[in-house]
């Protein structure tokens, strides 16, 4: 079982896609890992050998910012927004979208599902 950085790797899947599931490596940066250490990207992760995933996982710790680091710098730059009190900071706060979408209709990803209005009747 190929395990870096904390993160199992899908098995079945290739090289160059499982890395990917470890965040903060993408398709580039999973596509310049393996050719620095020289990793066919065709083969699956079950056919590593034990020395490929012990070279992988030395080269993504030491020269990459991944998983748990990398999610502690997202959220401590998140915080930072909302305690200057940014516009994006209060969009965080309030849960809706930062990067200027329209919020009439959709953004339901970050408003979440919607709340139909309750009326009341008086008689």
């Amino acid at each position: 079982m190929a395990r870096i950085v904390g993160v199992d790797l899908p098995r079945s899947k290739r090289v160059e896609i499982g890395l990917q599931s470890i965040m903060g490596i993408g398709p580039a940066r999973a596509k310049e890992l393996l050719e620095r250490t020289g990793i066919d990207p065709s083969i699956r992760v079950h056919d590593l050998t034990d020395e490929q995933v012990n070279t992988l996982s030395a080269l993504v710790q030491n020269d990459y910012k991944v998983e748990g680091d990398l999610r502690r710098e997202v959220t401590g730059n998140i915080k930072r927004l909302m305690e200057i009190n940014s516009y994006r900071g209060s969009r965080h706060k309030r849960g809706l979208p930062c990067h200027g979408q329209r919020t009439k209709t959709n953004a339901r990803t970050r408003k979440g599902p919607r709340k139909t209005a309750v009326k009341k009747n008086n008689g």
